[in-house]
């Protein structure tokens, strides 16, 4: 059942960028012994020939670090939804080992889930080459992480999404995140007459990520939804455009003009806080307050090093209380990944 939600939410997940003066307010910087952890409980997990994502918390001690982490996950759910790891050396590691760490540390802030039908837990986040630059890849069913577009506000069909930079982009990619919360409030108080049909929600477009290709979600998903005294949201303009277009028809002028709002408020500096990342860098969202962009980016063609960035999709270990037709983002049950269809 749809709740409306009241006229404004307290949270502490609602901000703007000026509660941020610079990049410390949400950067968790590694020390020496942090990095000594991950190198020593990595190796151990190698030595039992196991490999991410094949291991759990429990497998992945962090004496120290691992307090941290427990801090960080409970800024995510009960704080500003938002923070960056900083310090991990790439170069010093090889592709297995630094994936082990980068896993072990997701394992301290919840639980990976399937992400696309191949059943990956861990997948690229890197320009594929199937569109050309300035193209829709939604219409051709593409995702638009697969690719090297602009990438508009939106959340993803889960939790916490995090991302490890490998390497960065030879220019652009930048990331942007928004309070999904501070949005709302904006939309509630200079345009109350767009709340019904946002928290009403839509038939989304699921871009090849149901339990069938081609499938839009079985019932309508609110962009906000209000439960046991929380908001949370879930946003991507493109697949709410193209469900309406296969239903037939289209949105109607008022859904297409809040979803446009929404994209206008979120994309104001007063809202955005930006980031560019640094090889080694992990940014960790909490979907369900969180809208996060990115800009395009172009490779370096000429030395063959792509932007490659790791993506982990988390159930967390503390989850926000979900309405159940909400928590139901991609056909799969509550708080269910991509179905694993290959």
């Amino acid at each position: 059942m749809t709740v409306k939600p009241p006229p404004r939410v307290s949270d502490p997940a609602v901000w703007k960028s000026a509660a941020f003066p610079d990049e410390s307010s949400w950067t968790v910087q590694l020390t020496d012994s942090h990095i000594m952890e991950l190198e020593s409980a990595a190796e151990r997990i190698r030595s039992s020939a196991i490999d991410a994502p094949g291991f759990g918390q429990d497998a992945f001690a962090l004496p120290t670090l691992g307090s941290v982490l427990a801090d960080q996950l409970t800024i995510l759910e009960h704080g500003r939804g938002f923070f960056l790891l900083r310090g991990l050396d790439v170069d010093r590691y090889d592709p297995q080992l630094l994936r082990i760490m980068y896993w072990g540390i997701c394992s301290h802030l919840g639980t990976g889930i399937s992400q696309n039908t191949y059943g990956e837990l861990m997948s690229d986040v890197t320009d594929h080459g199937e569109v050309f630059p300035g193209e829709d890849p939604y219409r051709y069913n593409i995702r638009a992480h697969r690719t090297a577009v602009e990438i508009s506000p939106h959340t993803d069909s889960c939790d916490h999404v995090a991302l490890m930079c490998v390497r960065p982009a030879q220019q652009g990619g930048g990331s942007a995140v928004v309070s999904a919360l501070a949005v709302y409030n904006e939309i509630a108080a200079s345009r109350p007459d767009f709340v019904e049909t946002l928290s009403r929600g839509f038939f989304l477009d699921l871009v090849g990520k149901g339990t069938e290709d081609k499938q839009l979600s079985v019932h309508r998903i609110p962009v906000f939804s209000y439960f046991d005294g929380k908001l949370s949201a879930r946003f991507n303009k493109r697949q709410i455009e193209l469900g309406a277009e296969k239903l037939g028809g289209g949105l109607d002028p008022l859904s297409q003009a809040a979803i446009e709002y929404i994209q206008q408020v979120s994309e104001q500096n007063e809202f955005r806080v930006t980031m560019e990342f640094r090889a080694g860098d992990i940014q960790v969202l909490n979907n369900r307050v969180i809208f996060h962009s990115r800009e395009s980016f172009m490779d370096d063609a000429d030395k063959g090093r792509k932007r490659l960035l790791w993506r982990v999709w988390l159930s967390s270990h503390q989850p926000r209380p979900l309405a159940p037709e909400f928590a139901d983002q991609l056909n799969s049950g509550r708080r269910g990944g991509v179905t694993k269809r290959f």
